[in-house]
């Protein structure tokens, strides 16, 4: 199982992407054997970790991950990637794609995630939280479009501090990324992914955080080559063990 590359090669390459799971030896699963999964970057560890639950209850099956910022995958579907499931990092971001037609029925909550703010490991900017510890710190945020960044705005908003971060990213991971690199003083990030990071970051509390609530949706597209694949991947996210393994990576379930 690997992560889908992105935008252009998605579209261009998807036939070609490795998958997770049990193609027939000498040859590879039927079309109807393929799950496509878009799924925002926050959920890569735990969709990963889904992927083989999923391939063991399906033998036969491949599934292909594409992961990256839910706005990212919105415009990845409109453009005609081929995929059988989308899952965002919140609702928002899900609404444009039942407005453009690509996904198909209603979309489920599976998920819910808040954010919390990071430093390096023996913090050596000093960062004491979203207060004046920042002053002359390079804080680092996700872009206003992508849900972590909006959730950002609303959070700022809400305890009246005004941000001034030297780089807004595509993505959670990204945030992340620049922090544990080195490149970053702080970052806001879901609490999930400062879990995942381990000893490579500490973790500062940011209160009233819990107030602002991202969830996560996933829908079946109108596209989808494998519909009853489709509709078994929701089936495994909002089932136990789906809420078994999105509850040990740190995510609230509904």
């Amino acid at each position: 199982m690997t992560r889908g590359p992105g935008l252009a090669a998605v579209v261009v390459a998807a036939l070609g992407l490795a998958a997770c799971g049990g193609a027939e030896a000498g040859g590879a699963a039927a079309p109807d054997e393929r799950l496509t999964v878009l799924a925002a970057a926050s959920l890569h560890g735990v969709f990963e970790d889904l992927g083989e639950v999923f391939t063991e209850q399906h033998p036969g099956a491949e599934v292909t991950f594409s992961f990256a910022g839910s706005a990212d995958l919105v415009a990845q579907l409109d453009a005609g990637a081929p995929a059988d499931v989308l899952a965002t990092a919140d609702e928002t971001t899900m609404t444009r794609a039942v407005a453009d037609g690509t996904v198909a029925g209603e979309p489920q909550v599976f998920a819910r995630n808040v954010l919390t703010l990071v430093v390096p490991s023996g913090n050596p900017a000093g960062v004491g939280g979203l207060d004046d510890s920042l002053d002359g710190a390079a804080l680092v945020v996700c872009a206003p479009q992508v849900p972590c960044g909006a959730a950002t705005t609303a959070l700022a908003d809400l305890l009246g501090v005004s941000l001034s971060p030297v780089s807004e990213e595509g993505s959670v991971v990204d945030v992340l990324g620049k922090v544990t690199s080195g490149q970053a003083d702080a970052g806001l990030v879901y609490t999930t992914d400062a879990a995942a990071a381990g000893d490579a970051v500490e973790t500062i509390a940011v209160p009233r955080a819990d107030e602002v609530v991202n969830r996560y949706p996933v829908a079946v597209t109108t596209g989808a080559a494998s519909p009853e694949l489709a509709d078994a991947w929701v089936e495994l996210l909002l089932g136990p063990e789906g809420r078994e393994l999105l509850g040990d990576a740190g995510f609230g379930t509904p």
